[in-house]
């Protein structure tokens, strides 16, 4: 049996080495082409892309920030951080407390980080709720209207009277476990042991 010349040996192992890199780069290559090929297929051919809404409630660009609504009382009643209900008791005002308490009740572990506010009627207070009377009625406000503010102060969602408390309890949720809480998480401080 003849063996091969060393030369021709080298160069085997050669262009063996330049397949193997030239693999490496196409694979690099498709690791970062392929899923931008796959969103611009999505995109273009709307495909995997889902079609419904998932708020139940219309998006409140007009409102203006909570801080600038045209309330008598004074907000400090309210946590800072929380996301705040807020709704209109002009009218029926004892039906739509409860009803709102109960769906603040209904939230259960995460009732703690959504407040409520209580605009207009003259009983008193429910637990956990805070009570204001506007100075004067705005051009956005319509009676028994609801709005979902974030803890920033701006009004997100905005609900008719007539909405469903499925609906709004479904937006609550998505957007408190979309919005993670951010507690302060106990730091130790390396000078004090």
């Amino acid at each position: 049996m003849r063996e091969k010349p060393a030369e021709q040996h080298s160069n085997e192992k050669d262009s063996q080495r330049a397949r193997r890199q030239r693999f490496k780069l196409l694979a690099l290559i498709a690791i970062f082409a392929i899923p931008v090929a796959t969103a611009w297929i999505m995109v273009e051919w709307r495909i995997g892309i889902p079609e419904q809404r998932t708020a139940h409630g219309e998006l409140a660009p007009a409102v203006p920030a909570l801080a600038n609504w045209p309330l008598v009382e004074p907000l400090e009643a309210l946590e800072p951080g929380d996301w705040i209900l807020a709704f209109d008791c002009s009218t029926q005002c004892e039906a739509l407390a409860d009803q709102w308490w109960r769906l603040h009740r209904a939230l259960g572990r995460e009732a703690p980080r959504v407040s409520r506010l209580r605009i207009g009627g003259d009983g008193p207070a429910l637990p956990g709720e805070s009570v204001a009377q506007w100075t004067h009625t705005p051009e956005w406000h319509s009676p028994g209207r609801v709005w979902l503010v974030d803890p920033r102060g701006e009004a997100v969602l905005t609900y008719a009277r007539e909405v469903e408390l499925r609906g709004v309890m479904d937006d609550i949720s998505h957007l408190l476990r979309m919005n993670p809480e951010k507690r302060a998480a106990p730091e130790l401080e390396v000078g004090n042991r």
